[in-house]
């Protein structure tokens, strides 16, 4: 997890250049209005120091009283501007540094959901949480800290250090002449920052993967007793968090010693020269009063600027990790000029498929495959043999790597994928349930359907009187993942929906084989329902459900085997009525 700061591809200037382009430009009228406050705020800061001049010549010397009210309106207007303009400043930052947040979250989701599944599989999900909350909040606090540290805190010290050269031009090169010198620590500080700051959010994502999946997963350690194995993961994980946010802590304040040393050797160099030249009357009290004042009311946005850059930094390495996701471009992409796909038939064939997750396992090969329109076709195997990776290339979740696959004659390549996946509707083992209600679960896809049809949808999956039967009915809230319901509640609602958006096309995907036999009872005769004048593929663990298939394909490490129906299968004496006869012989022992 090293970061190697000399050899950083996504250096400072290109990624405050892709910031500027993709975040805050869009918003540069309301950044322009923020610096004119700003400027505002540095004339006035630097008014007040000139101030003091006026204030002990005049006043405290000359006991000058027509000059003792006139200064006293100045200062106290001067504040007020001060005031004002500083929060217009404020509010005006706020709103542009929100908005970032706002946009790169829209910008950021929208490109997650447009990657293909296999990022997702590759990835953890509190990684990809962690970058829409703690990276790019980091980001705006880069955005929103740079400009108002280069805007105000650098105007104010323009305006100051141009009192102190008009006050005594000498003063000012002994006050500044020291502060160059922490350039280079600052800049070493600022990369050991951005450095740390990457890792610590590696971390913070793996630590948010981990409480999901504990939380996710509590029946599971609780039944096995590993409450204590779970709670020593967390103290390693928070270990490492506290190590590094600490190291983060620690390098950021050595910034502090380093301002606060030269800051003192300027301010004894500027006491002991100026002070000599008031003694010797080379100088007036009230413009040494007034140098004095600016360098002092000068430190202050020094040190801020000192320390802008770790925290710029901070917030750049949670942009260069967006960037990394934003970058990542799709393996499934529309072609320049696709065309709607408009299903008539619902034909699926497959030729010469060719498809690998990665370079060195072939996951198929050589696969040709067709389901007739209108027909059941059944896939099966042993797990790991292909089966769910050729459903998953028919809506295109994955690309083929060779050969085509045609939906009633039509490359689906050359359609748009928003008409390709409206075609076709998928249930599968692995139910996703919303924490809405079940009429929003239902209608999920088809939001603006009428009640009357979800209900229908609901009565023809068998799901209709359970739902009634409960306190809420259809508003009833199923809960994260829906596990406020059963497993074959689950099943049917997620037919229902199905049902409901009356695709030509259907994908089974072990549909019933983690219910038990009533549930599976009612879900088998909702499908039965849902096929019915649909081109149907079907992937089916217990080969007892695809006995009635039009066709069945056999899948073995990647390729078919043997096709045919039921009773030409069994007809063969090959791989099918071996995995039939031993799903047969286990069935028999269990009811015995």
């Amino acid at each position: 997890m090293g970061y190697q700061s000399a050899t950083q591809v996504n250096s400072t200037k290109v990624l405050m250049l892709r910031l500027f382009k993709e975040s805050i430009r869009p918003y540069f009228l309301w950044i322009i209005l923020a610096l004119g406050c700003m400027a505002i705020v540095a004339a006035a800061t630097a008014a007040s120091a000139w101030l003091m001049k006026p204030v002990i010549n005049e006043v405290f010397f000359e006991k000058n009283k027509a000059l003792l009210w006139i200064i006293s309106l100045a200062v106290f207007f001067t504040f007020t501007i001060k005031g004002i303009a500083n929060y217009g400043q404020a509010v005006l930052m706020s709103y542009v540094g929100q908005r970032i947040i706002t946009d790169t979250q829209h910008r950021l989701y929208s490109h997650l959901l447009g990657l293909e599944i296999s990022f997702f599989n590759n990835i953890q999900t509190g990684n990809l949480i962690s970058r829409f909350t703690i990276d790019i909040n980091m980001m705006r606090t880069a955005v929103s800290n740079a400009l108002t540290g280069f805007g105000k805190d650098f105007l104010s010290l323009i305006g100051l250090v141009g009192v102190m050269f008009w006050q005594d031009w000498q003063l000012g090169l002994i006050a500044f002449i020291v502060f160059p010198i922490a350039v280079i620590p600052i800049v070493r500080i600022g990369k050991r920052m951005r450095a740390v700051t990457v890792n610590t959010q590696v971390e913070m994502g793996q630590f948010t993967t981990l409480l999901q999946q504990t939380f996710q997963g509590v029946r599971v350690v609780k039944s096995y007793g590993m409450e204590g194995y779970e709670k020593n993961r967390v103290k390693e994980i928070a270990e490492r968090i506290f190590s590094l946010v600490f190291r983060s802590a620690r390098i950021r304040s050595l910034a502090s010693p380093i301002m606060e040393s030269l800051g003192g050797v300027a301010i004894t160099m500027v006491i002991a020269y100026g002070g000599h030249q008031v003694i010797t009357e080379n100088l007036d009290a009230g413009s040494f009063f007034s140098f004095i004042t600016a360098l002092l009311l000068a430190y202050e946005p020094m040190k801020r600027l000192a320390n802008l850059n770790a925290s710029l930094q901070e917030g750049l390495a949670g942009a260069q990790r967006l960037f990394e996701i934003l970058d990542r471009s799709t393996y499934v992409e529309e072609t320049k000029n696709p065309k709607k796909l408009n299903v008539d038939g619902g034909e699926i064939n497959f030729q010469n498929v060719g498809f690998s997750y990665d370079a060195n396992t072939i996951t198929l090969s050589d696969i040709n495959l067709l389901v007739p329109a209108g027909k059941t076709v059944a896939l099966v195997g042993a797990s790991g043999a292909g089966k769910s990776t050729i459903l998953d290339l028919i809506p295109r979740f994955y690309d083929t790597n060779k050969g085509s696959i045609l939906i009633d004659g039509t490359n689906i390549k050359l359609a748009t994928i928003k008409s390709l996946r409206k075609s076709m509707a998928l249930v599968s083992q692995e139910i996703i349930l919303f924490d809405d209600t079940i009429e929003a679960n239902i209608a999920y896809g088809q939001t603006n359907a009428p009640k009357e049809k979800i209900i229908e949808a609901a009565k023809n999956a068998g799901a209709h009187n359970f739902i009634n039967n409960m306190p809420l009915g259809y508003d009833t809230l199923v809960g994260e993942r829906g596990m406020k319901i059963s497993g074959g509640q689950r099943q049917r609602i997620a037919i229902a929906r199905a049902m409901l958006k009356n695709a030509p096309i259907l994908l089974l995907d072990e549909a019933t084989s983690s219910l038990d036999t009533e549930s599976e009872r009612f879900v088998q005769n909702a499908l039965k329902k849902l096929m019915v004048g649909r081109t149907t593929l079907v992937i089916a663990h217990r080969l007892s459900t695809v006995i009635d298939a039009d066709l069945i394909y056999v899948i073995d490490q990647g390729r078919i085997l043997e096709s045919g129906t039921h009773a030409q299968l069994i007809k063969k004496n090959g791989t099918y009525k071996d995995l039939y006869a031993l799903q047969f012989s286990q069935r028999n022992k269990k009811s015995n």
